[in-house]
């Protein structure tokens, strides 16, 4: 898929991994924090003129709400730029722009996004290759509209059988990093296939393009299908879809094969994302603080999960639950659901859409010897704040069991049996 989709982008249908090409680029995504207030001084030095404003998307979510008078500058200066540019795309207060460009409809398969941030790649949970960028590199972009990229070469990450009861795509994406490790896939494609991901909703397809970085890679890809054509309309996409696929006899570097009904529930722990135990293994531990939350987990079937867990029930005494949907939309649908009562009743605080705590912005940072079970992306030291904290990864069925005992728990005897 990787080399189908760069060879359209280059004009060069025969490009294989390891070429290196100048491609067109089809979204250019930024978003504050290592956007316009960076690239402009550059942008400006070199002629200052986008090379199409149609395919710009600028999106604040990493300094929003505000925390410091240094934010509240960037935001400022981030929405007065989009202005001048006269972008027709530009959101803020919405969410993490990852979430806020696939319900834009801006990702579509077969398509080439670049953005300035890493976790730019879970745009391939629809079949687009999305990577990050460095601002630097984003500055040639926006003036031309093209970089060069070396063809990753890829690896196969096949997911049969049934996943079981309370095993979510978190836990398949955690058990694959731990075995590729953080750095196994360095600029090289993931591409997850198999009956188990065909069997995944669109929100949990997203979460294994999401942290497909977290193993290196370049972009995560999951092949299009009719899932994706029902999503991509539902958000207004009235175009063609390209269905694109990989031929039966692609080449792999590597493939990986796994039995989705032999896994149970996953969790990281620090200070590094493929330090991977299965629950059990670290059940007990104590927390202070459980977030529910991000452009990894924050989707509706999230909090869909979490409201059922916690449902009629009511969080420890001893720690903070944070909830924080990964958009304004779904924000929106889950109030309308009730699913925000229900969690509030159990003692959770509601946060608005952003980053926030998950980069240790703002909203709910950690503090030095506090330990936290997130449903985020990252564990590494200093991640959610102090860099004398903890910071353990789960499922947001983890994170809502967590919330009720005050320490990691197992999921599944919370939810009703055939539940995922």
């Amino acid at each position: 898929m990787s080399e189908k989709i760069l060879a359209k982008a280059s004009g060069q249908p025969d490009l294989k991994a390891g070429d290196i090409a100048w491609v067109k680029v089809d979204i250019a995504m930024m978003h504050d924090l290592l956007g316009p207030w960076l690239v402009d001084g550059a942008f400006n030095r070199l002629g200052g003129q986008l090379f199409d404003k149609e395919k710009v998307v600028v999106v604040s979510d990493h300094c929003t709400p505000p925390a410091t008078v240094q934010q509240a500058d960037i935001l400022k200066f981030t929405r007065d730029w989009a202005r001048k540019q006269d972008l027709s795309y530009y959101y803020e207060f919405e969410g993490p722009c990852h979430q806020v460009i696939a319900e834009r409809g801006h990702v579509r398969p077969g398509r080439l996004i670049l953005g300035t941030d890493s976790h730019t790649c879970m745009a391939g949970g629809l079949g687009a290759f999305a990577t990050g960028i460095g601002s630097t590199e984003m500055v040639g972009v926006l003036l031309t509209g093209e970089t060069w990229l070396k063809v990753p070469e890829t690896i196969k990450v096949v997911w049969d059988g049934k996943i079981q009861h309370g095993v979510f795509s978190k836990d398949l994406v955690l058990k694959t990093i731990k075995d590729l490790g953080h750095a196994g896939a360095t600029y090289q494609s993931l591409e997850f296939s198999g009956s188990s991901i065909k069997d995944l909703s669109i929100d949990e397809r997203f979460v294994l393009s999401n942290m497909a970085v977290e193993a290196g890679a370049k972009t995560g890809l999951i092949e299009p299908d009719e899932k994706v054509v029902e999503f991509l309309r539902s958000k207004g996409v009235t175009d063609e879809v390209d269905m694109i696929s990989s031929d039966s006899d692609a080449s792999y570097i590597r493939t990986l094969h796994y039995n989705a009904s032999e896994l149970e529930p996953q969790v990281a722990c620090p200070h590094e994302v493929d330090n991977v135990h299965p629950v059990s293994a670290v059940e007990g531990k104590a927390v202070d603080q459980v977030y529910l939350g991000s452009c990894t987990n924050g989707r509706l079937s999230d909090l869909r999960i979490a409201a059922q867990i916690l449902k009629g029930k009511k969080i420890s005494k001893n720690i903070r639950c944070l909830v924080v949907p990964a958009s304004q939309h779904i924000w929106m649908q889950a109030n309308r659901e009730g699913i925000l009562d229900i969690l509030t009743e159990a003692g959770c605080i509601i946060n608005m859409p952003s980053c926030g705590a998950c980069g240790g912005f703002t909203s709910g940072v950690i503090g030095a010897g506090e330990v936290v079970m997130s449903s985020s992306n990252r564990n590494f030291r200093g991640r959610m704040g102090s860099t004398n904290g903890e910071v353990y990864l789960g499922s947001p069925a983890t994170v809502a069991a967590t919330a009720i005992e005050g320490k990691i728990a197992d999921p599944r005897k919370y939810l009703l049996q055939g539940v995922r």
